[in-house]
């Protein structure tokens, strides 16, 4: 009897061990498993869609202003006198769909869009966001009047982009977008009308509150005699409870996708760069 006892008390720390050394290692998968989150605060970097979806349920208003460019000075007040505003609205059909609906100032441009999570980046697993968006717009600003055959379907651009983002720590996020859109009609007739492009942007969160952002698009088969421009663009997002106040400088009037990839103006070089700032609420 007493060797049994004497065996039981010898086993148990043992066995206790291995209990706690199994329980460590569940734990461990369960942090390996885990999502990162926030990689970005905001729906768009600046003018680039960022991998942010809107969670079920949740509705954004983004209320978009842009104005002209600041080269004119006092002529325009700086550009403050051509104002372009959008409105979006932006809904979280699941955790990993969201739906997009908007109209802009900008060709008079009305657009629809969805947005989807592909993957997910894990604490120690897989190290990148992948997000899948497409969208549609249509330019209600051509006029059959100065394009006598024009047909609804010139109107058109679809837009398909792939963004995979990586959170590097609290403070560091950074994004690539390989893009593809197409446009209906072109004005230049050397421009073919699907184009390609890479979009590049980061977040640093330098401050609680106060984040740096920069987004930048290269074209990637522009026409030779093309006068768009790349759009080049940065930033500051200031959270403040419920919303995300944006403010930022741009060579892009455009605010919707088709619009800033394949119809930017702006040089920064002349001092064609125009403020705008974005309020997006969440409800």
């Amino acid at each position: 009897m007493i060797k049994k006892i004497t065996f039981l008390f010898c086993v148990f720390p043992l066995f206790m061990a291995a209990q706690e050394d199994l329980l460590k290692e569940i734990d461990t998968l369960s942090d390996a498993n885990e999502s990162v989150v926030a990689a970005f605060k905001s729906l768009k970097i600046v003018n680039l869609e960022s991998t942010k979806l809107a969670a079920k349920g949740d509705l954004y208003l983004v209320i978009a202003h842009r104005f002209g460019y600041i080269d004119n000075g006092f002529e325009d007040f700086f550009g403050l006198d051509e104002a372009n505003t959008r409105i979006q609205f932006v809904y979280g059909l699941t955790n990993g769909i969201t739906i997009h609906a908007s109209r802009s100032g900008f060709q008079k441009a009305y657009e629809v869009a969805t947005k989807y999570r592909l993957a997910a980046q894990k604490k120690q697993g897989f190290p990148f966001e992948i997000v899948g968006f497409n969208s549609l717009s249509i330019n209600t600003e051509l006029e059959k009047t100065t394009l006598p055959k024009l047909e609804f379907t010139d109107r058109l651009a679809y837009v398909n982009q792939i963004l995979i983002s990586r959170k590097f720590n609290d403070n560091l996020s950074l994004e690539i977008a390989p893009t593809h859109f197409h446009q209906n009609y072109v004005a230049n007739n050397s421009q073919d009308n699907s184009q390609f492009a890479l979009g590049l942007g980061g977040r640093y969160k330098f401050s609680k509150r106060w984040s740096f952002n920069m987004d930048y698009a290269a074209h990637l088969n522009r026409a030779s005699n093309s006068g768009f421009k790349n759009p080049l663009s940065i930033g500051f997002d200031l959270e403040t409870g419920g919303h995300v106040f944006q403010m930022h400088f741009t060579n892009s009037q455009a605010m919707h996708e088709s619009g800033y990839l394949g119809g930017t103006t702006g040089s920064w070089n002349d001092g064609q760069i125009a403020f705008g700032f974005n309020l997006i609420r969440v409800f």
